[in-house]
């Protein structure tokens, strides 16, 4: 088994297709099926399915793919790891979040972090907490900021307690769901239909499993949207949705929860416990958690948001 077959194995099986994965990979065609082929009869059992044009996974290839991504993004942070050995004015750092994170914290931490370390490449991963802990695990990133009830309960991540986040009701002004003032108590959500986030957003899970808890099956209005879509159907008069309080923004009518309907988050950095981070991403991490820790950054954090970090130099 050689890496070059196990990134031709990965190109197919996200392309689905073995020309598109060629291009993709700067390969002859015939070269890289070849390879495949060759992977195939290593391991003792077919890969894809090749059916009139269609190619999909087989059982050993759905197997495969997470354990291939995986090698593939430890060989890569291996690399890179090496040539960051002498100095820290280069490297690449992989940070996913959420996308209210990306507009409420990120943008100040992330600007001060290229001003210090101009050399280090960071890629930004927008998606939900449930994308975002696969995508962890699989070693397409090298950090996370994951945000849940709870903390992530994969034994092979390690997280760090930043953030405590409000989550509110947002409406069309027109529309409104509850009298200026009033506060909402979850089973006062058993009438109102819902924009709903598509699977993978910690923020749907919360507010399904609270209606569940309060005894009653949330009703959607529109369901499977991107934060972006979520907003904007609000606006439209869809639908009300529960969104982090940092999202709500003067275009909506925001109503709180009572204290006692818990209908909080916590946002975590997470990383891999099995892989030792680069230089580059233990710089990013003491940044992120320095920002969260330092007294005069608190009062900077967007509305809804409490440092769970105590005023200590990180670690």
């Amino acid at each position: 088994m050689q890496f070059q077959q196990l990134a031709y194995f990965v190109a197919v099986a996200e392309h689905r297709h073995f020309t598109r994965a060629a291009e993709q990979a700067r390969v002859a065609q015939p070269s890289l099926s070849q390879q495949i082929r060759a992977l195939e009869h290593d391991l003792g059992a077919p890969l894809f399915h090749r059916i009139r044009g269609n190619v999909t996974l087989t059982e050993a290839g759905e197997t495969l793919l997470p354990i291939a991504r995986r090698i593939l993004a430890e060989a890569e942070t291996a690399r890179r790891a090496i040539r960051e050995l002498d100095e820290l004015d280069r490297g690449r750092v992989r940070l996913g979040a959420p996308p209210s994170l990306c507009t409420g914290l990120l943008p100040a931490v992330l600007a001060a972090f290229r001003r210090r370390y101009p050399g280090i490449q960071l890629e930004l991963h927008e998606s939900g907490s449930g994308d975002l802990r696969h995508r962890l695990a699989e070693g397409a990133l090298d950090l996370a900021l994951l945000a849940g009830a709870r903390t992530p309960g994969d034994s092979e991540l390690s997280a760090t307690p930043l953030l405590l986040e409000e989550l509110v009701v947002i409406s069309s002004p027109a529309v409104p769901v509850a009298a200026d003032g009033a506060r909402l108590a979850v089973r006062d959500l058993a009438e109102v239909p819902l924009v709903m986030f598509r699977r993978g957003y910690d923020v749907r899970e919360a507010t399904v499993n609270a209606c569940r808890s309060a005894g009653f099956e949330p009703s959607f209005a529109i369901e499977g949207g991107e934060m972006d879509a979520v907003l904007e159907l609000v606006r439209a008069g869809v639908g009300a949705a529960v969104v982090p309080s940092t999202v709500a923004g003067e275009r909506f009518r925001m109503t709180r929860f009572t204290p006692e309907a818990g209908m909080t988050r916590i946002v975590q950095l997470a990383a891999r416990r099995d892989v030792d981070p680069t230089r580059a991403v233990r710089a990013l991490r003491s940044a992120l958690v320095g920002f969260v820790a330092d007294p005069a950054h608190r009062a900077s954090l967007p509305p809804g948001i409490e440092s769970l970090v105590d005023g200590r130099a990180p670690a």
